[in-house]
């Protein structure tokens, strides 16, 4: 027994020992399996923008700040997944920096997404729920019910995402649960359209993997998704995507990619006929999350990649606008991922555009929201 009970110790402190050599020298082992992990712990970025423009830290010390609305008073508020609450940062002064946090209130199942509705109540994406909350004169909740329950939550892609359409009437996306399968539930890998008081629930347009990013733009009405494209097909493929939102249409997944690229899996010979195909594409494996348009531009904010032998995103991204892409894209802010290091500082994920016509950026490793104004 005492030779067995060795043994086993023996083979627990080896398998310790290569999990630890492993875990030392992931930088060098992770990219032959096509993956480069971000591990390390975050920090303040100096962000790189362009001439004329400056950036600064608008608030600090949240847990992983994913997408933000401006109320109609002018407030930012912002969805604090990492604390499953949402928190309004005012701004009274008009220094560029917060005055204070708020929370508006707390439980909303990891609580993802926010938009405002022409009521002036909030909605709040949760995983299995569709929040609309009242709002008191103190930013506080005042008052919460339930639009939409029972969305799926098997699996992976745990986000929810809601925008408001000019006529009242929703807008939700909700990603696949894997990387690349056929759903049971038609809800996966898709947006869903939703009547203005949770009602009439019905499919928009499917077949987006993972939609994020959702975006109306107020000139023209029409809808705009960022979409993620699968992983384990090579450091370079397939693209990122963006595409408008169009009642009925199919972006193809799982057994089409970015329009053309039939999966090797689940496509055939006839995989792309008849898909929608996007309106612009992007460096693979840069998980596109939210964007917006600013300065005659649409913003996107890259996440950063892991499915890739070397990491790629960690940035905003814009490209010209003219109610539909006009133009390449171009960085607009770098410095969450410095030159040469392999892991990132900060990880942008939401977008919004403040009343003082400032971009506010969320930063959801390292807890900030950065401001980009003109100087």
């Amino acid at each position: 027994m005492r030779r067995i009970r060795n043994l086993a110790l023996f083979g627990v402190l080896g398998l310790l020992v290569v999990i630890g050599l492993a875990w030392i020298f992931r930088a060098r082992l992770l990219p032959l399996a096509g993956m480069s992990l971000d591990t390390g712990a975050g920090g303040r970025a100096e962000l790189v923008v362009p001439a004329g423009m400056g950036a600064s830290v608008f608030a600090s010390g949240l847990r992983t700040p994913r997408f933000m609305a401006v109320s109609p008073g002018g407030v930012l508020f912002v969805a604090e997944r990492g604390a499953d609450r949402v928190v309004a940062l005012p701004d009274r002064d008009g220094d560029g920096t917060a005055d204070e946090t708020i929370e508006v209130g707390r439980g909303y199942e990891e609580a993802h997404a926010i938009a405002f509705t022409d009521a002036g109540t909030l909605l709040v994406a949760g995983e299995t729920k569709l929040f609309e909350l009242t709002l008191g004169d103190d930013l506080r909740e005042r008052d919460r019910s339930v639009l939409v329950e029972g969305l799926p939550a098997d699996g992976a892609h745990g986000t929810r995402t809601v925008a408001v359409l000019p006529s009242g009437d929703l807008l939700l996306s909700v990603g696949s649960s894997c990387d690349a399968c056929e759903e049971k539930d038609p809800r996966r890998a898709a947006i869903s359209l939703i009547g203005r008081g949770g009602e009439q629930e019905r499919l928009y347009m499917t077949g987006l993997r993972n939609a994020v990013g959702l975006w109306v733009d107020p000139q023209t009405g029409r809808a705009w998704a960022t979409d993620m494209g699968r992983d384990t097909l090579g450091d370079d493929r397939p693209p990122e995507t963006l595409y408008e939102a169009v009642d009925g249409a199919d972006a193809g997944w799982p057994r089409c990619h970015a329009g053309s690229i039939v999966d090797p899996q689940f496509g055939s010979a006839s995989a792309c006929a008849g898909v929608a195909q996007p309106a612009a594409t992007f460096q693979a494996h840069m998980a596109p999350l939210a964007l917006v348009g600013w300065h005659d531009h649409l913003v996107i904010a890259f996440h950063g990649s892991w499915n890739r032998s070397s990491k790629v995103g960690y940035k905003l991204a814009w490209l010209p606008w003219d109610g539909a892409p006009a133009g390449d894209p171009q960085d607009l802010a770098t410095g969450f991922l410095l030159p040469g290091s392999d892991d990132a500082l900060g990880r942008p994920a939401g977008l919004a555009v403040g009343a003082d016509g400032a971009l506010y950026v969320s930063d959801d490793k390292a807890g900030y929201i950065y401001r980009i104004a003109d100087r």
